[in-house]
């Protein structure tokens, strides 16, 4: 999957540059280039001699280079790669490319490159939790960096905790997973061809509903929003206009998309059909099956009574109810599928209950962490098949799955 792709490889200064070593030799095993560019901090932990050994190039370290600017200059550097790699990613050069610096080699044509970027985070526990550090992951995730790591485990300072450099192996698993899809980057306000959802309406549904029982209780489940609102992010960067239809959750609204925020499941629909006509639906949102016959006005008290008996009834199936209008059924419907077992075959029999387009599935057991989780590993299924992608984040998933609804919507028209 990596023969003939070419790797830019950014070394920031911090002890876990030497995993960088064997990052670059598991690439070219593989059939990579790597073209490595070392921060001055880097040449405290790694010396240039043995990145240029093991890559087979030379290695970029100076901005104002004659004899550089002459060969490669940083904006041909910064672009003549598949992927930026950034590994170790300290809280430095993060900080760098969250607020655009460009005041070396690396920072300048980490702006400059046109191609995506992934990031291998490695720093001491306390400037990983730092507010200021997570704001700018915050950033660059917005802006579509991908990121792999960091772990916990045991540092050089001796403490343990989260911050620990990914394995090389790792990065070279979340490479792979970057390069399977579209790294090009449009400018600003344009967007390459394959991905292009301008003028295209996207109505997306996130996160869970609250069914109320009375006044202070509500039936509910785990869903936190992140992957609808990604998604929602992710066709908005690809030049929708998107509405996000989203239950109560506790992340805040993705930027450039329009936000209705409701409780319940027969609050979602109606603000759903009302938001129509779209020309894909997205239903990410984990909503309730059921909901209670007949809440209670006030809050139900402990007494003599007993334990109280809820009679449920079933809510209105929105993914069934959009996918099956007569009149203004969008082009392309989209339905989840969170399973704890038999995931595909649940998936299969929902995609032909629903006649829905797509099914994006996932195993939502507590052990995989995914509800609540920043990760995520879907299978798409549709009448042609069953497709199944390694573990993401849950933006890649999301700029994934754009691209993917831009070409079946495509193919439609």
């Amino acid at each position: 999957m990596l023969e003939g792709k070419r790797i830019l490889l950014v070394i920031g200064g911090g002890i876990a540059a030497y995993k960088a070593l064997d990052l670059i030799r598991r690439l070219r095993e593989r059939g990579a280039s790597v073209r490595a560019v070392m921060t001055a901090a880097a040449h405290q932990f790694v010396t240039p001699l043995s990145v240029a050994s093991l890559s087979g190039d030379k290695v970029y370290e100076n901005l104002f280079s004659l004899t550089d600017e002459a060969e490669m200059g940083h904006i041909e550097l910064s672009r003549d790669a598949d992927l930026v790699v950034v590994a170790p990613a300290t809280a430095n050069l993060l900080a760098k490319m969250a607020n655009g610096l460009a005041d070396d080699l690396a920072s300048t044509l980490l702006l400059a490159t046109d191609k995506r970027t992934l990031a291998a985070p490695a720093m001491n526990l306390r400037m990983w939790l730092h507010p200021a550090t997570q704001r700018n992951i915050a950033i660059l995730k917005s802006d579509g960096v991908a990121f792999v790591g960091p772990n916990d485990g045991s540092m050089a300072c001796g403490e343990f905790g989260p911050g620990r450099m990914a394995e090389p192996l790792e990065i070279v698993a979340a490479i792979e997973a970057a390069l399977a899809a579209d790294t090009e980057l449009p400018l600003q306000g344009e967007q390459s061809h394959s991905l292009s959802l301008k003028g295209r309406h996207v109505l997306v549904t996130s996160g869970p509903t609250h069914e109320p029982i009375d006044p202070v209780r509500y039936i509910a489940n785990r869903s936190s929003g992140r992957q609808g609102h990604a998604i929602a992010a992710a066709a908005a960067r690809a030049g929708a206009h998107v509405t996000l239809i989203s239950g109560p959750v506790a992340i805040p609204d993705p930027a450039g998309v329009t936000t209705l925020h409701v409780e319940s499941a027969q609050d979602m629909l109606k603000a759903v059909e009302a938001s129509l006509p779209a020309d894909i639906f997205v239903s990410t949102a984990a909503v309730a099956d059921w909901r209670v016959a007949r809440s209670s006005e006030e809050k139900i008290k402990k007494g003599a009574a007993g334990t109280p008996t809820l009679t449920l009834i079933e809510n209105a199936d929105i993914l069934a109810t959009i996918s099956n209008r007569p009149a203004d059924r969008p082009a392309l419907v989209v339905g989840f599928a969170a399973e704890t077992e038999k995931v595909l075959q649940h998936a299969q029999e929902k995609l032909g209950r629903k006649k829905c387009d797509l099914i994006v599935a996932n195993d939502v057991a507590p052990e995989t962490g995914v509800m609540g989780g920043d990760q995520n590993t879907v299978h798409l299924v549709t009448t042609a098949g069953v497709e199944s992608w390694p573990k993401l984040s849950k933006v890649d998933v999301a700029e994934r799955l754009v691209a993917r609804f831009a070409t079946m919507l495509g193919a439609q028209l």
